[in-house]
């Protein structure tokens, strides 16, 4: 029946369908891989095929077909999945299989203004034949079906009205490597460029969405992460907004400090009007965020930055609930509270915690964040003055809310902001740490603008990438891919535009980078650890000392060459002061490892020369971007060995790495006991992280009587973090009956800590 069935071609033609030929190209797509079946997926294919079927829509059938065929049981139908789709897709961009010379493609490119112009102008026809022989277009095969999908959704230019695509992953790599070593002396850059294109298609390092999808286009903004702080002024609020449209447009995630606004009932003008408080300007700051979607890449989206104390916070916590209405609620904003010594001290204590308009209290907010024994000399001076106004809970009523709303939503964070500044590379008298971002694993200096001009304003910039840790065999290939991950997001802060002063001012200045990693579950199933039972301890450790180690030398490498960061004089690496000094020292009753590399000797060095970037490292989700290196996302338990992820395409499954050989060394997440071994090396990575870290904490109720899952633990769990160190939490997952399935908006895990009164901070 089927032989009589034709095909509509795109030019409207008709002929006959020819199963040869898709036989062909199915037999081609499986070479190689075991325990796939061709004769399957043309049998579930045909079945869908009918007589006028468009010849694009043949394709889009035989990809289905064996994309629903991927299991844990055949897991190599990811890959058949994925070479179909790579087939379809360089079809749809080049009108055939093989793609065009890189030289043809750029020129072609340019003159349709999808690429940037500059790179003809900066790179000679002969260059550009020379980076063409560096490609190797078949490793487009490499790729898993997920990964596919994600380069075809997200990253591969491409029109996204009409949905035509103008290349493959293999120019997407290339390009990203011409663009960030432009402007590198000729003797040079084309090694850069061979040696970065080999480490990113080749899945060493992982790139952000930002630079994949931007980088090589004529949109110059590629910073992954964007900290904006608000002053208690109608003028600062507006140049907060204005700052929030244009970057949520050019594909940032945004962080807003908003903790100065004073609360409902201030004084205005010496009276002559009431404050309406912090709720009309969260609205505001929402309707910006959501103004734009960021060229269909990804949605707009912001975390909002508040302290504990702030005379509003009953309300404020409950902002993202489902109860209440509209006018007393902000729910498509996530948010963050700010906590420190003091507010858990009260918790132990069993004290009262007193709440306050950060307008009412001068210097307590600053102190907040730069000084924790002004802070509290402030903070119980206030309490005391019975002139100000005020309002007194108890530590334990107001945190079992926090936990309460983090737990009923899963998206209301957290911000040690003591640890952040007292663990930080930047002095926090000179240069304090205020807020982090959207994903909790920035901390930065930023500072309040009067108007999008304001050049005192100071917009925090972080650029992103990752180290796969499944692509290592042996912790000194981090010492290259450092240099080269520095090298290029250092090149791209001059590359960039910036369309606010304030942030070309901060991000000049510090040059502060964030490097991090992916694939850490799998990393620890391919030694033989495990998140739960203490195991990978040392294991971490040494990887995370490694990882801060090159990074750090890779940075003073450069600035021996280019010189340091103009500001490097307001970081602690300036006083000699690394990350191994500053840590908290109940760490080390966690994990005794000793350090393994010569920290002495590049003390020396970074004091001598200093460094080129005032941040290095950040752990940051890698939710999407790991699915192109089929890795497991950032550093989180997977859920399954088989995750299945919503996305705009449909349902994509992908295999855990090596999921034959290592199924039973993996640690599924809800088969973890309990959060204190994940904590546990969050602490050891925040160790040796200059910036901070996108960690999750996970609970399933069925584990508790009544499944219900006790406010105790949750607050021991806080402690623990605390406890140890841990900067800022991400994630409250609770379990859903769906074991297996990872939600592409949902990261994951962590745990348990000390009891509840006994713990001292």
């Amino acid at each position: 029946m089927t032989q009589s069935l034709f095909v509509t071609k795109r030019d409207g033609r008709r002929e006959p369908l020819d199963l040869d030929k898709i036989h062909r190209v199915i037999t081609w797509a499986a070479e190689g891989l075991s325990n796939v079946s061709v004769s399957q997926v043309e049998l579930k294919s045909h079945i869908q095929f009918y007589d006028g079927i468009k010849s694009e829509d043949i394709h889009e059938t035989i990809i289905k077909a064996a994309a629903d065929l991927i299991s844990k049981d055949t897991p190599d139908y990811q890959y058949l999945a994925a070479r179909l789709a790579v087939f379809h897709l360089r079809k749809k961009a080049y009108g055939q299989f093989e793609p065009p010379h890189l030289y043809d493609q750029v020129v072609k490119m340019v003159e349709a203004k999808r690429y940037d112009q500059h790179i003809l102008a900066d790179y000679s026809r002969d260059e550009l034949e020379q980076m063409n022989s560096f490609i190797d277009h078949s490793r487009d095969l490499n790729f898993s079906y997920a990964a596919v999908k994600q380069l075809e959704g997200k990253y591969l230019v491409q029109n996204r009205v009409s949905g035509e695509i103008y290349e493959s992953a293999q120019f997407l790599y290339m390009l990203v490597a011409a663009c960030l070593f432009a402007n590198y002396p000729k003797a040079t850059r084309l090694d850069y460029v061979r040696r970065f294109y080999d480490a990113c298609s080749l899945f060493k390092l992982s790139l952000p969405t930002p630079i994949m999808s931007g980088v090589r286009t004529p949109t110059r903004q590629f910073s992954s992460c964007v900290l904006i702080e608000c002053g208690d002024s109608l003028d600062s609020i507006n140049a907060t907004s204005s700052a929030i449209v244009k970057y949520v447009s050019q594909r940032a995630g945004i962080g807003i400090n908003a903790g100065r606004i004073r609360a409902l009932g201030s004084p205005i003008r010496n009276g002559e009007a009431f404050h309406t408080g912090c709720i009309p300007f969260y609205k505001h700051f929402q309707t910006a965020v959501k103004s734009c979607s960021q060229g269909g890449v990804r949605g707009g989206a912001a975390t909002l930055f508040y302290p504990l104390w702030h005379l509003e916070v009953e309300s404020l916590l409950v902002l993202k609930n489902n109860r209440g209405v509209e006018e007393n609620r902000v729910r498509h904003l996530d948010y963050g509270v700010q906590f420190n010594r003091l507010m858990y001290t009260r918790l132990i204590k069993d004290d009262y915690i007193t709440l306050f308009s950060p307008s009412d209290v001068p210097g307590l907010y600053d102190a907040f964040f730069e000084d924790q024994e002004k802070f509290e000399q402030l903070y119980v001076k206030y309490e005391a003055d019975t002139s100000i106004r005020k309002k007194r809970l108890k530590a334990l009523e107001l945190f079992t809310l926090f936990m309460q709303e983090r737990a009923s939503t899963g998206r209301i964070y957290l911000q040690n902001v003591d640890h952040c500044n007292t663990h930080s590379p930047f002095n926090p008298k000179l240069a304090p740490v205020r807020q982090s971002n959207l994903c909790l694993e920035i901390a930065l200096p930023t500072k309040p603008m009067n108007d999008v001009n304001d050049p005192e304003g100071e917009i925090a910039l972080c650029t992103l990438s990752a180290f796969n840790l499944g692509a290592i065999e042996d912790l000194s290939e981090l010492e290259p891919l450092a240099e080269l991950a520095v090298r290029s997001l250092d090149s791209l802060l001059d590359y960039q535009d910036y369309p606010i002063p304030a942030a070309f001012h901060a991000s000049i200045s510090r040059r502060t980078l964030g490097v991090g990693v992916i694939n850490y579950a799998y990393y620890l199933a391919k030694n033989g650890v495990k998140y739960s039972d203490g195991s990978a301890n040392g294991l971490t450790h040494r990887t995370f000392e490694a990882i801060q180690y090159y990074l750090l030398k890779a940075s003073n490498k450069l600035a021996q060459e280019f010189g340091a960061c103009p500001k490097f004089n307001e970081t602690t690496y300036a006083q000699g002061i690394l990350p191994i000094d500053s840590y908290k020292k109940d760490l080390d009753k966690v994990c005794s490892e000793p350090l393994m590399l010569d920290w002495e000797q590049l003390r020396k060095e970074i004091l001598s020369h200093g460094l080129r970037n005032s941040t290095l490292s950040a752990l940051m989700p890698s939710e999407t971007s790991s699915q192109i290196s089929n890795a497991t996302n950032g550093i989180e338990p997977p859920r399954g060995h088989i995750s299945v992820k919503a996305s705009k395409d449909g349902i994509l499954k992908q295999v855990v790495p090596e999921y034959e050989r290592l199924k039973n060394q993996y640690e599924l997440l809800w088969d973890i006991p309990n959060n204190s071994g994940y904590i546990a090396l969050v602490a050891i990575m925040q160790k040796f992280i200059d910036q901070t870290i996108s960690a999750n904490t996970n609970y399933d109720p069925n584990k508790f009587d009544g499944g219900k899952v006790p406010m105790k633990l949750l607050l021991q769990d806080l402690l623990s973090a605390y406890k140890l160190g841990v900067k800022t939490m991400y994630y409250h997952n609770t379990r859903d009956g769906a074991s297996d399935v990872q939600e592409d908006i949902k990261p994951e895990a962590e745990d348990d800590g000390c009891a509840g009164g006994a713990c001292k901070i």
